[in-house]
């Protein structure tokens, strides 16, 4: 779910070089999302932003991105796919902070993009079936909380995806169709039949699979 929620960017201040922009966004419009998960249901789920280059499928260039109050200036960890994560803290909501994201490119072909994802923790070689059951029922609470009466609307969980950072690997896994591309997936009548899973190498992520 890499463009399944959006954000108001309230400012953009041009920089040095030309083509690069800082933009500043209130700290307020992470929190309001952010704060829907952590519970109990949800412990295992993250949200990691970035940004889209418009027209291309890559992530923009982000140079640092910090979060900046009267008081304080915090950096936020980049990642090498060039997503961020925001903590969860209300004082910083109290505080009235903002988001501060140096881009390489300019904001106008830069848009935001919010992933829902698997916590570190849990991205490993080796699953057991509880383990996978698990991290299924995460996304099916996330689902169904962020769809409320309008559930109807909402996609649902048909199973789970494991990225991995070689967008060329493949893979055999037993009783799957394998690693394509960098990419397993594994369906609900997989997950359902209680296999447990181990993998050649750590994947880069796990999102749901989901079905409108």
């Amino acid at each position: 779910m890499t463009r399944y929620l959006s954000f108001l960017i309230l400012s953009a201040v041009l920089t040095a070089p030309v083509q690069a922009e800082q933009i500043e966004v209130e700290y307020k419009r992470f929190y309001s999302h952010i704060n829907k998960i952590g519970d109990e249901d949800t412990a295992a789920l993250q949200f990691a932003f970035g940004f889209i280059r418009v027209g291309q499928d890559r992530l923009c260039n982000i140079n640092s991105a910090q979060i900046v109050t009267q008081k304080q200036t915090i950096d936020l960890d980049v990642s090498e796919e060039q997503r961020f994560l925001v903590p969860k803290e209300r004082a910083l909501k109290l505080a009235d902070a903002n988001i501060l994201i140096d881009l390489e490119e300019a904001a106008n072909v830069c848009d935001m993009s919010v992933q829902i994802e698997t916590k570190a923790e849990f991205i490993k070689t080796d699953y057991t079936v509880e383990e996978l059951a698990y991290i299924t029922r995460q996304y099916e609470a996330f689902f169904n909380e962020m769809g409320g009466f309008l559930s109807f609307m909402m996609p649902s969980v048909n199973g789970l995806i494991f990225r991995f950072a070689d967008t060329t690997l493949d893979a055999a896994i037993p009783g799957t169709n394998g690693i394509n591309n960098g990419m397993l997936m594994l369906d609900k009548d997989w997950l359902d039949e209680g296999n447990a899973l181990s993998l050649p190498e750590v994947p880069l992520r796990i999102t749901a699979l989901a079905k409108g």
